[in-house]
C-alpha cells in the first residue's frame, strides 16, 4: 500500500500546478491561439463565405475536409522523422514523437473521411463508392490503425520501437498514393480543390466562383493543417511523457 502511494504521490503534479497552469506557456499560447483560430475560421467558413451556385451549403465542408488531410500528412510525416531518428539514435524521445504523429494523423484522417461521406451524400447520392481517391484514403486509415495495434501487441519496449520505427516510415506510402492517385487515375470521380479535376469529377468548384471561398479556405488551411496538428501531437508527447514517468516508478517499485 505504502509503495502504490508514493507512485501516486509522485505521479500527481504538487497544487498548483496542475491542469493548465501545468503547461508550458508557448503550449498554454498555442493553445488558445488554436482555439481561437479554430472559430475564426468556422465563422469564415459557415457565415462569411457565400453559398457555392451548383452545391450549395454542403459545400462548406470543404474548409474542414481538404485542411484536415494535410495536417494528417504533417503529423504522419512526425512519424517518418521520429521513426528515422530512432533507428539512429535510439532514443525513446523519437518513438513517443512517431506515436503522437501516428494517433493524431489518424484522427486527421478519419476526420477527412467523415467529411467526405457527409458531402457525398448529397453531391453523389450515395456516403460511399469505392472511388480510388476515397479507396486510397481508407487504407491510408487502416494502416496507421493496424500500426497503432502493432505498438499494444509487443510487450518487449525495445523491440516495439523498433518494429513500430520500421512500420511508420513504410506507411508513408499509403499518404503519398491518396496525394498522387487523383491525377493518376482519370476515372476518379472526387475533385480536386487545387489544381483541374478529372474529367469524370462530380461536385467539383472554382475558388474564385463564390464570394469569400478563397479568404475561408487560405483561414481554415493554416489552420487544420498546421495549428491543430502541431497542438495536439504537442499535448499528446506531453501525456506520453507522464505515462512513463508512471511506468517508470511503477518499475522502480516493484524492483525494491
Amino acid at each position: 500500500m505504502n509503495a502504490a502511494q508514493n507512485i501516486q504521490s509522485q505521479a500527481v503534479p504538487a497544487k498548483g500546478a496542475s491542469g493548465f497552469a501545468a503547461w508550458p506557456p508557448l503550449l498554454r499560447i498555442l493553445t488558445i491561439a488554436t482555439l481561437i483560430a479554430i472559430l475564426i475560421g468556422l465563422y469564415m467558413g459557415l457565415g462569411y463565405a457565400g453559398t457555392d451556385v451548383e452545391q450549395g451549403d454542403v459545400q462548406r465542408i470543404f474548409y474542414i475536409h481538404m485542411p484536415v488531410f494535410f495536417g494528417a500528412f504533417i503529423a504522419f510525416g512526425a512519424t517518418v522523422v521520429g521513426g528515422i531518428q530512432y533507428l539512429r539514435t535510439r532514443k525513446p524521445k523519437w518513438d513517443t514523437l512517431a506515436l503522437a504523429g501516428a494517433e493524431v494523423g489518424l484522427a486527421l484522417g478519419l476526420l477527412n473521411v467523415v467529411t467526405g461521406a457527409i458531402w457525398a451524400r448529397p453531391i453523389w447520392n450515395t456516403w460511399w463508392t469505392w472511388d480510388p481517391r476515397l479507396t486510397s484514403a481508407a487504407i491510408m486509415c487502416l494502416t496507421y490503425a493496424a500500426y497503432l495495434m502493432l505498438r499494444n501487441g509487443i510487450e518487449n519496449p525495445e523491440q516495439r520501437r523498433r518494429f513500430a520505427a520500421v512500420y511508420g516510415i513504410l506507411a508513408i506510402v499509403t499518404v503519398i498514393m491518396t496525394l498522387v492517385v487523383i491525377r493518376i487515375r482519370p476515372d476518379t470521380i472526387h475533385p480536386a480543390v487545387i489544381g483541374p479535376s478529372a474529367q469524370n469529377a462530380q461536385g467539383t468548384f472554382e475558388l474564385e466562383a463564390t464570394r469569400g471561398v478563397g479568404a475561408a479556405l487560405g483561414m481554415n488551411f493554416p489552420v487544420w493543417a498546421l495549428l491543430v496538428p502541431i497542438t495536439l501531437m504537442w499535448h499528446r508527447i506531453r501525456l506520453q511523457n507522464r505515462v512513463d514517468q508512471v511506468e517508470a516508478m511503477k518499475a522502480e517499485v516493484l524492483n525494491q
